[in-house]
């Protein structure tokens, strides 16, 4: 499921992350129109399992946010996939927020490596 409003588009994958949903969700992200969305939130707060391909998914939704010079970031993780990315040193990749609500409140300008 998606929503956006102004410059910023919200994707929620829904429970887990795996092969099936982590295509699913390369698609949906290049889909999104940089000149329209200049924030890509993703929201995990429904996902409780994510797999080696959903974290594939997740990363080349980053460099493809990063190539056009959009931002992306991550809310809403749940303990046990919030560990996979800690266990996988993604959380020193992905800027991630505990709720959405505060990815709003402290946006900044897109950093692009």
């Amino acid at each position: 499921m998606q929503f956006s409003f102004n410059q910023h588009i919200i994707l929620q994958p829904h429970n887990c992350l795996d092969s099936q949903a982590g295509s699913l969700l390369q698609q949906q992200l290049a889909e999104i129109l940089p000149d329209r969305h200049k924030l890509w939130v993703i929201d995990m707060g429904d996902v409780d399992f994510i797999d080696s391909s959903g974290l594939c998914a997740l990363v080349g939704g980053l460099n493809a946010a990063r190539h056009r010079g959009c931002r992306l970031v991550i809310c809403n993780l749940s303990v046990t996939v919030r560990l996979i990315f800690e266990i996988t040193q993604l959380d020193q990749l992905f800027e991630i927020f505990d709720s959405c609500e505060q990815i709003i409140s402290t946006e900044t300008p897109a950093l692009v490596a």
